[in-house]
């Protein structure tokens, strides 16, 4: 097993360099069928890995590959080393997995673009560099995985580069995750000058040597890295802009790989934050106001793939309220089921658009129900399940998050995660009613997507409706058991979790059913033709709370006055000094120039004085 673990890099890499060399001569069935492939091969490498660790003793479930060393500095070296333990066998799973129904549907969504190759292997590098970021034996492969899924993504979102939006939309997001790439390389930075060492093993069972300041600042600089990439308030800015990119390419960022890398990375340290309370705590308050101003956002927009982009951005934060507050397995949990309904929801989402030409104004849609009824029917289920109605995921692995924090006594995130709970349910009827209830408002007459399409779309609401039951009320928790050696392995015991708040289930359920009722008195009733919600608190949210207009004015238009005036003074000032001092030079040569006449009498009269003066000079010092 040792030696196989690393084939689940090597299949997609395979696949991406085949459909970049010789893509472009292959038949569009022939490249999916070649990426689609690498993805499902590299998924089962990761099923396999798992059954190998299930047989294993609990305390020794840890499978470790060094392929080669990297580099030596400072006497230290650093191994590529691949781990694959109870953490990351389950994200690979799932990146794999529902990478892979991805990968298949894109075969439909993406046939008749032009440029459908270099589609299929941009996304077997997304897939590769999210394995590395999550199979790396140490930070330094970490910080290699965590650019590269950068990198892909700015490919990515910026696919239709013919698009302003779409190019703009890439940068906007390459910029933001910078700032959480260099907080990353700081803190490994840090760590390595402290310790000598990257390697999650030494790391951690080291790191409460170390300062109380630098604990801090490591473990600070760690939770920016991750509030980049997991799109935490303020540096969300960048994910609602990705919608511009295809929607295949929004089901894999959003659901379960690139914006769930900052949860990752959180449950992965946990033995630095767990010595590190103050950040932790500012990760779960983060967290918490990040879940309720993105569900407030969302309840305002209009673009099918810009409502759901909030909400995976409020998801992201219930994920950080759990990781804040230790409660490490039920954040994995909640990623889980979310990766499976996030997903369903943003393919089924794709499919209206298929279906409709490329519209995403929900406004200009309505009456799919009778015409798309099986995009309608998994749809529903994905707005059931993130809404967290029983039975479906996410009614499961939400209220493990909720029913933890009651139960802890963190009764402010609490009431914050109720409320957002309530306002998710609202959105996301009042989604599913304006798009599929009603009557028709598109021209044309809508189409279902092709089996290559919904076949997927079928898998990923079986797995919304029954993956909520690895945990069940009452004690019965898979995945704490699963997780409990890794967490325990290399820090102290997080606190299990307590038993099941029914008073908290309660609360939030009903919150869920009112966020319900009033989507249905609004919109589901009387089906409006427009908009029935007015005045400046619902402009306030549709314009997102001016953020993006407050960072103009704060950040890029400072930015830009300072390097325009740079530059001026680059060009009126530098340049005009620089050319001054060298026509200087220029006449202080063309001055001297007489002095040299090749006359040798007059250089050996020269050389004469000069001695002279030295010899005078010399004689008169005092």
């Amino acid at each position: 097993m040792h030696s196989v673990i690393v084939l689940a890099l090597l299949f997609p890499a395979l696949g991406a360099l085949l459909a970049a060399w010789i893509g472009p001569r292959l038949s569009h069935r022939l490249i999916a069928w070649i990426c689609v492939g690498a993805v499902s091969l590299s998924f089962l490498v990761a099923v396999a890995a798992f059954v190998r660790l299930s047989g294993l003793p609990a305390a020794h479930r840890l499978i470790q590959d060094t392929l080669f060393t990297w580099n030596v500095a400072g006497g230290t070296p650093i191994h590529f080393t691949l781990l694959v333990d109870p953490i990351s066998v389950l994200f690979m799973l799932v990146i794999t997995g529902v990478g892979a129904l991805i990968h298949l549907y894109s075969a439909g969504y993406m046939d008749d673009d032009e440029g459908f190759s270099r589609f299929f292997w941009q996304m077997n590098l997304f897939i590769v560099a999210m394995l590395l970021l999550v199979m790396a034996g140490n930070f330094f492969f970490l910080l290699v995985g965590w650019a590269g899924v950068g990198l892909a993504s700015y490919f990515l979102i910026g696919f239709w580069y013919k698009r302003p939006a779409a190019v703009a939309a890439a940068k906007k997001a390459f910029v933001v995750n910078v700032v959480g790439d260099v907080a990353l390389t700081l803190a490994i930075f840090l760590l390595f000058v402290n310790l000598g060492h990257v390697g999650y093993q030494t790391v951690f069972r080291q790191f409460s040597i170390l300062p109380v300041a630098t604990r801090d600042l490591v473990a600070a600089l760690l939770f920016v890295a991750a509030a980049a990439k997991s799109a935490q308030f303020p540096l969300h800015i960048w994910l609602p802009d990705a919608m511009e990119g295809p929607t295949p390419v929004s089901a894999l960022i959003h659901a379960a790989t690139m914006v769930t890398a900052g949860v990752y990375l959180v449950a992965r340290a946990f033995p630095i934050f767990g010595l590190a309370p103050s950040v932790a705590t500012t990760i779960a308050w983060v967290g918490g106001f990040t879940a309720l101003f993105a569900a407030t956002i969302a309840i305002a927009q209009d673009d099918i793939k810009r409502v759901l982009a909030y909400s995976t951005v409020s998801q992201l934060g219930y994920m950080f309220m759990a990781v804040g507050t230790a409660a490490y397995a039920a954040g994995v949990f909640h990623f889980l089921t979310h990766a499976f309904f996030k997903a369903l929801l943003f393919l089924a989402a794709g499919s209206v658009i298929h279906a409709l030409g490329g519209e995403q104004d929900m406004w200009k849609m309505g009456g799919l129900r009778r015409t798309i009824p099986l995009t309608a029917a998994t749809f529903l289920v994905g707005t059931l399940a993130i809404s967290g109605i029983p039975p479906f995921a996410g009614f499961f692995s939400k209220d493990e998050i909720l029913g933890g924090l009651l139960s802890g006594g963190q009764v402010g995130l609490w009431a914050i995660g109720t409320l957002a709970a309530g306002l998710t349910a609202f959105y996301m009827f009042r989604l599913y009613f304006v798009v599929f209830g009603g009557t028709a408002r598109a021209p044309g007459h809508a189409h279902e997507s092709p089996p290559v399409m919904t076949v997927p779309l079928v898998v990923l609401a079986v797995l919304s409706t029954v993956g909520g039951f690895l945990v069940l009320p009452g004690g019965y928790n898979l995945i704490e058991s699963w997780l409990l050696p890794a967490l325990t392995r290399f820090g102290p015991i997080p606190p299990l979790p307590p038993p099941t708040n029914w008073a908290a289930m309660a609360v939030s359920l009903a919150m869920a059913l009112i966020g319900f009722g009033s989507a249905w008195a609004l919109y589901g009733r009387k089906a409006p033709q427009v908009e029935p919600l007015h005045g400046p608190l619902h402009r306030l949210l549709k314009g997102k709370w001016y953020i993006d207009e407050l960072g103009e004015w704060l950040i890029v238009r400072p930015a830009l006055w300072l390097g325009s005036a740079l530059e001026r003074f680059d060009r009126k000032g530098l340049d005009v000094a620089f050319s001054r001092v060298g026509l200087l030079v220029a006449g202080w040569g063309e001055s001297l120039r007489p002095t040299q006449s090749g006359y040798v009498r007059r250089y050996a009269l020269g050389f004469a004085l000069g001695v002279m003066l030295v010899v005078a000079f010399l004689s008169l010092r005092p």
